[in-house]
């Protein structure tokens, strides 16, 4: 394990500003309510501030201010932000983002869980964060070997928790992928686990496709027919990230305009926006988790996690029930992708906490951080 500066070489900013320049956008008429995807001039806004008036350094800098680490675990190399805690008793808790997120999405919830009393809340408890990159994303990166879906991770999390850095017992937390990577630990680790947390609901063995209206109880009003409408936001990239993702991986590689339509796309659709991006995400923040995938080269490797769990799906390495035997904490943000009934949920995982919340939809820690501090410390009061 070594410590690690992000440092990204000058001609790669330049050459990024040359794309740039020489971006070519096809005509959009009729869409100015995105029917047909991303709209154009959301999207020429968007790239002229990349050009002119984003600074990557700035946010480099601010990166930088923390501790960062690499490591390679069975041939993978892990990146990871560690943020120590000042309390003497405080938990240790590893986050895992997902897609089109990053290790930075975490930036706003850090100090408030890694050093409470400094924040005001001094009978909070105190996390020690351990925030890796998911293998093949940012820069956890060259990714050269194949095989690592959210089932694999799991384990190079455990590995990287316990033997890297040695906690004998530390949670977990996590959202989008990060959410399956978390109930994965919570079903093969719980001996050492403490707690899993839950933003998105990553249930194993769950059939989302067969969840019915009916199976939705009656203060769950209109989660069906949410479930049902995001549908259609998710049903494109699922199925290009599954089946072919280093043919799209060609395409946004090469095109930094290109990569921007794909992501600020999701940003919008996903998020608690009414349609207004920019109400959830400043495009200094979708700018930083735009150009974290353009210069590390990796948004083809992330695609590809979408494959390699699709073509290797989890399997249990134990029969017992409910599959997440660990003490399991949801919080159910309203503008969710996917919006799971309490009843089934308690099927597939040991859910001792469930917070609905009042707004907020897919990148919980960006968008809402100060609802999900709160539910992590309520979840987390008490636990050792």
């Amino acid at each position: 394990m070594e410590a690690f500066e992000i440092a990204i070489p000058e001609a790669a900013l330049e050459d990024l500003r040359a794309r740039l320049d020489r971006t070519v956008l096809p005509e959009d008429p009729s869409n100015d309510d995105w029917r047909y995807g991303t709209e154009r001039s959301a999207l020429e806004s968007l790239l002229r501030y990349w050009r002119d008036g984003y600074d990557w350094r700035a946010h480099e800098a601010a990166m930088n201010r923390y501790d960062h680490f690499r490591t390679t675990i069975d041939g993978a190399t892990i990146h990871f932000l560690r943020v120590s805690s000042p309390r003497a008793d405080a938990i240790p808790l590893i986050m895992t983002h997902g897609w089109p997120w990053t290790f930075w999405d975490f930036q706003h919830v850090l100090g408030p869980l890694s050093d409470p009393d400094g924040h005001g809340h001094p009978e909070a408890p105190a996390f020690e964060l351990i925030v890796p990159s998911l293998p093949g994303f940012g820069f956890s990166s060259p990714l050269t070997r194949t095989g690592i879906g959210f089932p694999e991770t799991a384990v190079l999390w455990d590995r990287l928790m316990r033997e890297s850095i040695g906690f004998e017992r530390y949670a977990a937390y996590g959202g989008d992928w990060g959410a399956l990577v978390t109930a994965a630990l919570g079903h093969r680790y719980a001996d050492h686990l403490i707690a899993v947390y839950e933003s998105l609901p990553g249930y194993l063995g769950l059939d989302y496709e067969a969840l019915r209206e009916e199976d939705y109880a009656e203060d769950e009003a209109g989660w069906w027919d949410h479930h049902v409408s995001m549908k259609p936001t998710i049903t494109s990239h699922m199925a290009v990230h599954s089946l072919d993702p280093q043919t799209l991986g060609y395409a946004l590689s090469d095109s930094p305009a290109g990569l921007a339509a794909w992501i600020l796309e999701r940003r919008r659709a996903w998020s608690d926006c009414e349609g207004d991006v920019e109400r959830c995400f400043s495009k200094d923040d979708l700018l930083t988790t735009i150009s974290i995938y353009w210069l590390s080269g990796t948004i083809t490797s992330s695609l590809r996690f979408y494959w390699e769990t699709a073509h290797r799906p989890w399997q249990p390495v134990h029969d017992r029930t409910p599959p997440c035997e660990a003490p399991t904490g949801i919080a159910v943000f309203p503008k969710e992708t996917i919006l799971v009934p309490r009843q089934v949920a308690e099927r597939h995982a040991n859910i001792q906490h469930w917070t609905v919340m009042p707004r907020g939809g897919h990148f919980a820690p960006a968008e809402q951080p100060a609802l999900l501090v709160d539910d992590l410390r309520a979840f987390f009061a008490g636990r050792t």
